[in-house]
């Protein structure tokens, strides 16, 4: 029975105890931990690296030098690769979308300009092909989807030679669309495979029916024929086509920029944007952000805007 008394004691004095009340020193604890966890998230979002102490006072103020920085550039241009590409290229012109977003971010281009710019992705010595490339002017230059590396990784293999993985790759680059290639029957006979064993009720969704319709798409993109190790591509002969809800095009140039003139350019650019910043895409709880992030980017059209604007936001550092 013992113990009895000094717990009914303790109890009895927290009954009556008068609760600590919360002192400015607390407060100002609380605001330098909040601040150096924002200070570390900013910096290691944008950059990948500890933030500095000096930058605790005000951690998103240095949102906007952080994006003028190198070590950005070089990482979000990586992120960028990897996000329009399932796998490295075997050659670095294959990456053409690692060099053209660097290009971007260094000559604070809109974004559009890396799908529809006056440029080429190209080795920097024509007598090494697998040596390092770089971004030169052209004036017959679609981005980089004119660029031979690229065009020819993804010129697909479909027994016509229509060019439907580029399609696709123009696309998900473009407005990210995503979808998984499958075949309705992996034991299936090569003309069920042709444009006419596409239009199979299995098939006609993704190739014919939808604003995507991939053979539709790969039609106004003309041809890739193979001979031996000699590979060309021919204009189309089809004509104009009515895709993405009912625009006519009739070759790639008009096609990219109906993309890119598209609201699901501008939605997707602050998809890459969440996704570079936080890992993942947006939430419905983030709508907010998310929705001024895509009124940024339409001012400019520059992927900084966007950036920032998720960046900047309070929430980013909750």
């Amino acid at each position: 029975m013992l113990p009895v008394v000094p717990i009914a004691g303790a109890m009895l004095f927290a009954l009556t105890a008068s609760p600590k009340q919360a002192g400015a020193a607390d407060n100002e604890e609380d605001k330098a931990a909040f601040s150096e966890r924002c200070a570390t998230r900013v910096f290691g979002s944008l950059v990948g690296e500890s933030a500095p102490a000096s930058a605790y006072a005000n951690p998103q103020a240095s949102v906007d030098t952080l994006l003028l920085d190198e070590k950005f550039r070089e990482r979000f241009a990586r992120f960028i690769n990897s996000q329009f590409n399932m796998a490295p290229g075997a050659a670095p012109t294959e990456d053409a979308s690692y060099y053209m977003a660097r290009h971007v971010l260094t000559n604070d281009l809109p974004w559009a300009d890396m799908f529809v710019g006056k440029f080429d992705v190209q080795p920097v010595n024509a007598q090494q092909p697998m040596g390092e490339a770089r971004v030169v002017t052209n004036a017959n230059g679609l981005g980089y989807f004119r660029s031979n590396a690229w065009a020819l990784r993804y010129a697909g293999n479909e027994l016509a030679g229509m060019r439907l993985v580029t399609a696709y790759r123009i696309m998900q680059n473009t407005v990210g669309l995503t979808l998984t290639a499958t075949t309705a029957d992996p034991d299936a006979k090569p003309d069920a495979l042709s444009a006419e064993g596409r239009k199979a009720q299995n098939c006609a969704g993704c190739h014919f029916n939808n604003w995507y319709a991939l053979d539709l798409v790969a039609s106004v993109l003309g041809t890739v024929r193979r001979n031996g190790m000699d590979v060309t591509f021919q204009p189309s002969t089809l004509g104009p086509q009515s895709i993405l809800g009912g625009v006519m095009v009739k070759d790639d140039a008009e096609l990219v920029q109906a993309l890119v003139t598209n609201e699901a350019f501008d939605v997707n650019a602050c998809r890459l944007a969440f996704k570079y910043l936080y890992g993942r895409q947006e939430t419905s709880c983030e709508g907010p952000v998310f929705d001024a992030c895509v009124t940024a980017f339409k001012k400019d059209k520059k992927i900084t805007s966007a950036l920032a604007t998720v960046a900047k936001d309070p929430s980013f550092c909750e």
